[in-house]
């Protein structure tokens, strides 16, 4: 699949990050970084000094007011140059105006939080991740040169040559590390803050999440009610035909009736027992995600592969979440996908779950065409996950989910 981020090409398939774009993208993301700091580093200290010396004419106090308002320009950068090595873009914090002209716009961003918290990222930038860049750099492009040349000076050095491009032949890998590593700093540091999203959208994330919550409350207890009452009462029915049976006469009308009646209990148990597991699989409650998707896959029409390896098991919302996008994913590739087999694949990196789902059908899946992603979309985002979905016509299809696991 496209990861989304550089970290994730590292940490997933590192053998083929040399012959991915990745290496590429994270060293224009590095030099455009340690260019950019650079500037910003004379600017600020040429603005702080001058509005200082000049604040006893008054005349320092816009410039002292630029330098204060100077995170917003910063992180404007920031956020368009982060999508170099972060495929997801970082959603701006900043509200409109609440007046028109410069007065205004100056007036709502020394109220809002963010602007504080871009300054402190401009500060951190300044001081300390821009000269990491260049010290990344140096070690992975720098050194191996200097390292390489050392025979033009003493044709005795010349096995430095091998250790040179042994370093040199490693700068791809250094270079996408620290590239993905300051992206995720940079993403956690300016991805906007519940208070600074609104009251409204705050308000509108918590009610969703309450009737996610509560609807898989209501599925638990729905799945106990048939288990524990529909189911047993039926299978009880069984026995007390059974019991009947045998008191009616061998090859009789009756005893034909009977048996009858059993088989369409019997079928109504099995339909039952279905229909509970898919409000919510005890396999689910019981053995964890694994289990379930297994017995998902069992059952499936089409023959599907299951690849989950998890050190332990997940917080319930997680398994919950996880479980319902693999149902419905498999779902699809059998109503709509023409597919011939499909892949389930899971794994836990830290604390976040990465989970796909591809089978080899025919592609053009879509939100428009009913296939119930945007509701998987809904359900994904309550949880605070990612959903990516790559579907071209004449396929694959993949499916492609991140939650946290906090």
């Amino acid at each position: 699949m496209p990861h989304r981020t550089a970290w994730q090409a590292l940490g997933q398939n590192p053998l083929k990050v040399l012959g991915s774009g990745w290496p590429w993208r994270s060293l224009a993301y590095l030099l455009s970084g340690a260019a950019f700091g650079a500037v910003t580093v004379v600017v600020l200290v040429v603005a702080l000094v001058a509005g200082v010396v000049s604040l006893v004419v008054l005349v320092g106090v816009p410039v002292l007011l630029g330098v204060a308002l100077s995170g917003v320009a910063v992180t404007r950068f920031e956020r368009w140059r982060l999508r170099l090595v972060d495929r997801d873009p970082v959603p701006d914090p900043h509200r409109p105006a609440e007046r028109p002209g410069l007065v205004g716009w100056v007036r709502t961003r020394l109220r809002e939080p963010a602007t504080w918290r871009e300054l402190g990222f401009t500060a951190v930038s300044v001081t300390a991740l821009w000269w990491m860049d260049v010290l990344v750099l140096g070690f992975a492009l720098a050194v191996p040169a200097l390292v390489i040349m050392s025979p033009l000076d003493d044709p005795g050095a010349w096995p430095l040559t091998i250790v040179g491009v042994c370093l040199l032949a490693a700068a791809p890998y250094t270079i996408t590390a620290w590239a993905g590593a300051r992206a995720a700093v940079t993403r956690l540091m300016l991805t906007p803050r519940d208070g600074e999203l609104g009251e409204e959208l705050t308000e509108v994330r918590a009610s969703r999440a309450r009737l996610v919550d509560a609807f898989d409350a209501e599925r638990r207890r729905i799945e106990r009610d048939l288990h524990d009452g529909a189911q047993q009462r039926l299978v009880s029915l069984n026995v007390m035909l059974g019991l009947a049976a045998l008191d009616a006469e061998p090859g009789s009308p009756l005893a034909g009736q009977l048996a009858k009646i059993q088989e369409q209990i019997r079928l109504a148990v099995e339909e039952l027992r279905e229909l509970s597991r898919g409000v919510h699989p005890q396999a689910l409650t019981d053995h964890g995600l694994a289990a379930s998707v297994e017995n998902l896959a069992a059952r499936s029409a089409l023959p599907v592969t299951v690849d989950i390896r998890l050190p332990r098991r997940l917080p319930l919302p997680v398994e919950t979440t996880a479980y319902y996008v693999v149902a419905e994913a498999l779902t699809n590739v059998v109503k709509h996908s023409r597919a011939s087999r499909a892949e389930v694949h899971a794994r836990l990196h830290t604390d976040l779950l990465a989970l796909t789902v591809r089978d080899d059908g025919i592609g053009g899946a879509t939100p428009d065409t009913g296939t119930g992603l945007t509701g998987l979309a809904d359900r994904v985002a309550v949880a605070d996950g990612r959903l990516r979905v790559s579907s071209p016509r004449g396929g694959p299809t993949l499916l492609h989910v991140e939650l946290p696991c906090h």
